[in-house]
């Protein structure tokens, strides 16, 4: 039952058509673990066990047919940001307790037609506000490699069960590092896609294009599946109707003529030793496969306020009607985040907006000279399971480094804001053996190549047969 919890999705569902093992057999096993790591780990809102199993009857009844999606059978966790038919979504919030939505999602109707099981939803904070995974509503999701330390957010449910055998694919959102924060906590691959690539029907300005949603999984191919299951123009997202098909041109072994520009700091002053020496060891194997890597000079603007009017500005508006009748229910750290979005005013918000122009700008003027830029995705190891999000200060060798935006996570929103594909991998682990990750940002729509790079790097430095001590 353990070997099949370390099974890729691309293995299961392989296994599965070979008719090695049984879709009700698998799902039953992941099954076991989730209940058995509940407590532990509180990775999922919902397990929709009988649900979850009759689907996966049906599936292996289904494997005499010929006409087999690409996730035939797979059993697929859903973060609780997105709608499912029948099976609770409450975004992590007392506001909407005991919501069962009519319909699906249009990315979970894509997941279903792939052939997928939807069989949890996976926990998020309160309206996925945060980096971090708790709230009132539900507790705290913990960290596999180590239960004193946080799993990320805001897919953090996801990115947990992810790494920890519960299902090796998740389906997670990303509004300003959501997908890449988690995944660097606990060791996974996380893709924020570009804008439209999936279709995003969750956003209520379809038109601000910040957010995405995307996969988290152990290796690079899961995440290419899931690409390739939800890829697709949809007319409910106006960024979806241009969105080129998902396509590789990077191929072969070698990397010769790829230009690698190297950002070791954003507006963050301390970063980990052992997160930079990882991610020297990815730039140097990119080195040996031809590549050439230089370090970026440009001083370049983030918007690091800017951003942050944007961003609490949007949840003042989205969160402050519930706060009369839920107030006392909801997370404080979204409450203090209402309550500094209502001190801006309509001018620095415009000025923001202007900002966030003049930086998609400047970040495409590098893909000029550069095929891919190369970050840490956050400063440092995962932090305590209790870290204050609202007031506590990141503290990286020894010092404080600011508030989790600028002392955690700076790599993360700015690619949010420039809708530039951004895609975090392991890149090894640091002595308190916490892994550490890597960020590869590419051109709009440069998806798939960011996926073939990262293969490469996980055939160097593999990283999906290391898993969490105990499990």
């Amino acid at each position: 039952m353990t070997e099949l919890a370390w099974l890729t999705a691309a293995q299961a569902v392989a296994m599965f058509k070979r008719r090695e093992i049984s879709p009700v057999e698998y799902l039953d096993a992941l099954l076991a673990r989730a209940e058995a790591q509940a407590d532990r780990l509180n990775p999922f809102s919902f397990v929709a066990a009988e649900r979850a199993r009759d689907e996966a009857k049906a599936a292996e009844a289904a494997l005499t047919g010929g006409d087999l999606g690409p996730l035939h059978g797979l059993p697929v966790h859903v973060k609780d940001l997105l709608r499912t038919e029948g099976i609770p979504t409450e975004y992590g919030s007392a506001v909407h307790a005991g919501n069962i939505p009519e319909s699906d999602d249009v990315l979970v109707t894509r997941l279903r037609k792939a052939g997928a099981v939807i069989f949890a939803k996976s926990h998020t904070p309160e309206f996925g506000h945060k980096g971090q995974t708790d709230g009132p509503h539900f507790g705290t999701t913990r960290n596999p490699w180590d239960t004193s330390r946080y799993a990320g957010g805001s897919s953090g449910g996801a990115a947990c069960a992810v790494a920890a055998g519960l299902g090796p694919l998740g389906l997670g959102t990303d509004g300003a590092g959501s997908i890449r924060i988690p995944a660097a906590a606990c060791g996974t691959v996380g893709l924020k896609p570009s804008p439209g690539l999936f279709p995003y029907q969750e956003a209520v300005d379809a038109f601000f294009g910040y957010a995405a949603a995307g996969p988290l999984s152990r290796t690079v191919e899961d995440a290419a599946l899931m690409v390739g299951a939800l890829a697709g123009p949809d007319p409910l997202d106006p960024w979806s109707l241009a969105a080129p098909p998902p396509i590789a041109t990077l191929t072969g072994a070698t990397l010769y003529g790829l230009r690698v520009g190297f950002i070791e700091r954003f507006h963050n002053r301390l970063l980990s030793t052992e997160v930079a020496a990882n991610t020297r060891a990815v730039l140097d194997a990119l080195t040996a496969r031809g590549a050439h890597v230089e370090e970026v000079t440009d001083k370049i603007d983030w918007i690091e306020y800017e951003g942050r009017v944007m961003y609490q500005a949007n949840i003042a508006v989205a969160g402050d009607p519930y706060v009369p009748k839920f107030g006392e229910q909801m997370d404080p750290v979204f409450l203090g985040f209402i309550e500094r979005g209502r001190g801006f005013s309509t001018d620095e918000y415009r000025r923001a907006q202007i900002a966030r122009t003049r930086l998609y700008r400047r970040v495409q003027k590098l893909f000029n000279r550069y095929d891919v830029i190369v970050t840490p995705t956050v400063t440092r190891t995962a932090l305590a399971a209790d870290f204050d999000a609202l007031d506590g200060q990141v503290i990286v060798e020894g010092e404080e480094n600011g508030l989790t935006r600028v002392g955690m996570s700076p790599y993360c929103y700015p690619f949010n804001l420039t809708g530039n594909p951004a895609l975090a991998i392991p890149s090894g682990f640091a002595s308190d053996g916490l892994p550490t990750s890597v960020q590869f940002v590419g051109r709009w729509y440069d998806d798939m190549n960011l996926l073939a790079l990262a293969a490469m790097i996980e055939e160097d430095r593999p990283w999906a047969g290391k898993t969490p001590p105990g499990l």
